[in-house]
């Protein structure tokens, strides 16, 4: 379990993010007083999950072994018990399955298309990923939300999650709003309506494989950051939610990460929110020494 001291004065910041997460976060906290408070958090069957997503990187598959390998060695250098896994381009899966095979880390793919085979060019099917040891998909990511690469809708979304659920596998489900979303304080209920939406059709027994990212888009790429407490303040809304829509065991055993511009220096602050489980890392999930500082976050 994750402890922190709380210093004078740091417990009315704490009050007010637990008045935020409400019911829904109930069981992931305990009190021992406020000066020096112990917090415990998390609750016991939520593991901190730390993925990186590659994107369209790097550019040869010599150097994404050599990224593999390196994840491979911090991982194996950290002692508590978490889940990481690489998701890595398609061309790449194959190299670095090898290399993550037996390992801390899982392998993830950061998409799939949505029929099982047929003329569809350029396509990849559950099949082709499971195949290659794929645990982990991505799906509804920004940057395929939002015409980056593609304009995916939320059907479309709902589509692979399903697929990759129907496979045995385990879809990390992204979620988040535009710049201008968040400025008219729709980040919520942007984020609510992507869940429902997303995870229509998933039942109960499902959920136990799904992870929710949620990701603002304006902190995408941008080197910008939710605040802490903005983050928190989401993640406990996205819990109610799944509490909500599904139950309260469901709502504190589903892991919730944040993703959005993470780095070594933000990690810390982020990774002591109670409902925050852990990151989808970008661009610092490409430096090795980084991503290996975000892996043992204090």
């Amino acid at each position: 379990g994750h402890v922190i001291i709380l210093r004078p004065m740091q417990w009315q910041v704490w009050l007010a993010a637990f008045a935020v997460v409400g019911s829904a976060s109930a069981s992931t906290f305990s009190f021992q007083g406020f000066h020096g408070a112990n917090l415990q958090l998390r609750g016991g069957a939520r593991k901190s999950f730390m993925a990186g997503n590659w994107k369209m990187n790097p550019n040869t598959v010599d150097e994404a072994k050599a990224l593999a390998s390196a994840v491979v060695k911090s991982a194996a250098g950290e002692p508590r018990d978490m889940d990481i896994c690489v998701c890595c381009p398609h061309p790449f899966l194959g190299p670095v399955s090898d290399i993550v095979k037996g390992s801390k880390v899982a392998l993830g793919a950061e998409d799939l298309f949505t029929e099982d085979k047929g003329a569809f060019t350029g396509g990849v099917s559950v099949g082709m990923l499971k195949s290659l040891g794929v645990k982990y998909v991505l799906a509804g990511h920004s940057e395929r939300r939002h015409g980056n690469i593609a304009a995916e809708s939320d059907a479309i979304i709902n589509k692979k999650v399903r697929k990759i659920l129907d496979a045995g596998l385990s879809p990390i489900l992204c979620v988040g709003e535009t710049k201008e979303e968040y400025e008219l304080k729709l980040n919520k209920a942007v984020c609510s309506l992507q869940l429902s939406k997303g995870l229509a059709g998933v039942t109960k027994e499902q959920m136990s494989r799904v992870t929710i990212a949620y990701e603002p888009v304006w902190a995408i790429g941008t080197g910008l950051t939710a605040t802490p407490e903005i983050a928190q303040e989401v993640h406990a809304a996205i819990r109610a939610w799944l509490a909500q829509m599904y139950d309260q065991q469901t709502a504190d055993s589903v892991r919730i990460q944040y993703g959005g511009s993470v780095t070594p220096d933000t990690v810390d602050k982020l990774m002591a929110c109670p409902d925050i489980d852990g990151a989808l890392v970008g661009g610092a999930a490409l430096l090795a020494d980084k991503f290996d500082r975000i892996i043992k976050y204090k």
